[in-house]
């Protein structure tokens, strides 16, 4: 029972609560007595709140049974990524420095989330200030990536513990954070779904900043409805009006069955592929082949600029602005910083004003440029990564794992990443979907009806 209630979908939870078929306390002691099994092996919390995540627990219980369900978060189990504060916790922002500081009010997305009736059930682990793609951690620890117990493989970072804890069944769901990918690199690496939103739709404030021009929050989960109710509570919609569209199955939630016949959806050129694993080609190119018998219209996408063109603008933001927000604690040699992270913030410190700025302007006209380009499609296809995960002794610190993600950030995309499958060494291969900004709903419809035909790729043997 417990292993079967863990990896159940947020969705059905919500339905089986609301049908009176199984209660918020079997779930929430389901979830804890996972984490006290398995949490010493993958290390994905950062801090457990198990008696208030049980009281919790036994008020939603209360509730459903007097008719007083909130609506359909009411009693889910997620977490969130230890920079998103929570008042009177303590939010670490993955660094040691910060390790007693007190959350001085609630993010308004963990707000939503628990106004809605979720259960927190504690806050998971990240890169240091989420500066970097692999998900390590020198002093607070690196999550153990679930799809390999025997060898420690990159979890995915920065938002790392939360991709972790999904996929392992500790939680239904979890908030993480994405400034070049850190929300789909570890869905992609740990096989399941994230959502990368659209720059300012979702508010950022009571979440430490890395870059306040491309840091953006994103729900992750084990599937694509269970991403989107996510979404529509972080977003702050009505829950009468989320109830409507689950029960008849229209808005995001009509998503597989409105199809994608019709649609037209771009893919690499062949100079874009170069450098990417061959399986994780192999999965990517079935997945075309799979779209494309669905009915949508795909065709090669001429960028007008490479993604290795975009890296430096990129870098020259995230590191001008990561500086701005974090330069004095990374300053202090005596600070117990991450050693790896350490440089890549002081990194910030040489970039002068006027390059700052140059390279904010080269996004404006990059994000035009691009728009123009994409103007006959509704999304544009990548692998999430170009390889699987990797054991953490062959990890490059100097290097990025987020050749194809930091492009949705840099040009102001929403993307959405799912699993497309597993290698032949059964590690994940992530599908991710870039639509125009504000456009989730058509990543969503992709994504969905992808997830429909192709059907899951099971979870991680613990």
């Amino acid at each position: 029972m417990m292993s079967e209630l863990a990896f159940r979908s947020i969705s059905d939870l919500s339905n089986n609560y609301r049908n009176g078929e199984i209660s918020p306390v079997t779930v929430i002691d389901s979830c804890l007595k996972r984490i006290e099994q398995f949490e010493p092996k993958l290390g994905a919390f950062q801090a457990l709140y198990a008696e208030d995540a049980r009281q919790a627990a036994e008020a939603a219980e209360k509730a459903y049974q007097s008719g007083h369900r909130i609506g359909p978060f009411h009693g889910i189990p997620f977490v969130l990524k230890d920079i998103i504060d929570v008042e009177g916790r303590i939010t670490t922002g993955g660094s040691k420095v910060m390790s007693e500081r007190i959350s001085p009010g609630t993010a308004t997305i963990a707000r939503r989330l628990l106004a809605a009736g979720g259960i927190l059930l504690g806050k998971t682990k990240t890169v240091e200030v989420a500066m970097g793609g692999w998900g390590t951690n020198e002093h607070m620890g690196t999550p153990w990536n679930p799809w390999d117990l025997k060898i420690p493989r990159t979890p995915g970072g920065s938002s790392s513990g939360s991709g972790v804890s999904v996929a392992a069944g500790l939680a239904g769901c979890a908030v993480g954070t994405d400034t070049g990918g850190s929300v789909r690199l570890p869905s992609a690496w740990c096989g399941i779904v994230g959502l990368k939103t659209s720059e300012g739709l979702l508010p950022t404030d009571g979440i430490i900043p890395l870059s306040h021009t491309l840091d953006t929050p994103g729900p992750m989960a084990r599937c694509v409805d269970d991403v989107s109710l996510m979404f529509e509570v972080m977003a702050g919609r009505h829950p009468i009006d989320t109830d409507r569209d689950l029960e008849l199955r229209q808005g995001l939630f009509g998503s597989r069955e409105a199809g994608i016949r019709g649609l037209r959806l771009g893919v690499l050129s062949e100079d874009e592929r170069e450098g990417t694993d061959v399986e994780i080609l192999a999965l990517y190119d079935s997945a075309i082949d799979l779209l494309r018998s669905l009915g949508a219209e795909i065709s090669v996408f001429q960028m007008p600029m490479r993604f290795a063109d975009m890296q430096g603008a990129t870098g020259s933001i995230i590191y001008s602005e990561g500086y701005y927000h974090h330069g004095e604690m990374f300053e202090n040699e005596n600070s117990q910083i991450d050693p790896y992270v350490r440089p890549r913030i002081l990194g910030g410190r040489d970039i002068s004003a006027r390059d700052y700025v140059a390279a904010l302007m080269k996004r404006r006209n990059d994000q035009a440029e691009f728009l123009h380009g994409m103007r006959e499609y509704t999304a544009f296809l990548t692998p999430t990564v170009a390889y699987p995960a990797i054991p953490l002794d062959q990890v490059d610190q100097d290097s990025t794992p987020a050749h194809f993600t930091r492009a949705g950030n840099y040009l102001g995309l929403c993307g959405l990443s799912v699993p497309m499958g597993l290698t032949s060494d059964g590690l994940p291969g992530g599908l991710q979907i870039l639509a125009r900004h504000g456009d989730e709903a058509n990543a969503i419809r992709v994504g969905a009806s992808f997830e429909a035909a192709r059907g899951g790729i099971g979870h991680p043997e613990l």
